[in-house]
C-alpha cells in the first residue's frame, strides 16, 4: 500500500477500521433515539453508516484481502471468517433495505417526497417483515464486526509490537 512499511500500513488500516465504529454507533443511536422512523431519519442515519462502511471496507478490499493467502494462519483464518460473516449479515440487511426503497418507489415517494412519511405508512403489507430483516442483519453485522475487530487487533498487537 503506497510503498509504506508493512507495520505503518497495518497501523493505518487498524486506525481506519477502528474509526468506523463511532459512525456505526452514532448511526444506530439515530435509529434507536427516533420515536418514529421517517424517511428523513432513515437517510440521516444512512449518511453515517455509509461513512463507517467506507472507512471499514477500504482497508479490507485494498490491503487485507490481497495479502490473505500469503499470511494465512489461525488468527488470519478466524479474522477472515468473522469478517465474512459480518459482510454476510450486511447483505442480509440489504435485502431488507432494498425492499423498503422499492416500496417507496412503488408509492411514488421519490417524486412526492415528504420527510415525515413513516416507513410503516407506505403501504407495503410486508414492511414490518423487511424492517425486521434489516434490524437482524444490522445487529448481526455489528456483533460479527466487533468479534472480527477484537481478533484483528489481537493479531495486529502480536505481529507488530510497537511497545
Amino acid at each position: 500500500m503506497l510503498g509504506l512499511p508493512d507495520a505503518t500500513t497495518a497501523a493505518v488500516a487498524a486506525l481506519l477500521v477502528t474509526l468506523s465504529f463511532p459512525f456505526y454507533l452514532y448511526g444506530a443511536w439515530i435509529m434507536i433515539d427516533a420515536d418514529e422512523v421517517t424517511w428523513g431519519v432513515l437517510t440521516y442515519h444512512l449518511k453515517f453508516i455509509f461513512v463507517g462502511l467506507a472507512l471499514n471496507t477500504g482497508p479490507v478490499v485494498f490491503w487485507m484481502v490481497p495479502r490473505l493467502t500469503e499470511q494465512l494462519n489461525g488468527f488470519v483464518a478466524l479474522h477472515s471468517f468473522l469478517g465474512l460473516q459480518a459482510y454476510a449479515m450486511l447483505v442480509f440487511a440489504l435485502t431488507g433495505i432494498v425492499r423498503i426503497f422499492q416500496a417507496k418507489w412503488k408509492h411514488n415517494l421519490y417524486h412526492d417526497y415528504d420527510e415525515d412519511v413513516l416507513l410503516t405508512e407506505i403501504g407495503s403489507e410486508k414492511m414490518d417483515f423487511w424492517r425486521r430483516r434489516l434490524r437482524i442483519g444490522v445487529f448481526g453485522y455489528v456483533i460479527f464486526w466487533i468479534f472480527a475487530w477484537i481478533v484483528g487487533m489481537a493479531r495486529f498487537l502480536t505481529k507488530y509490537q510497537f511497545f
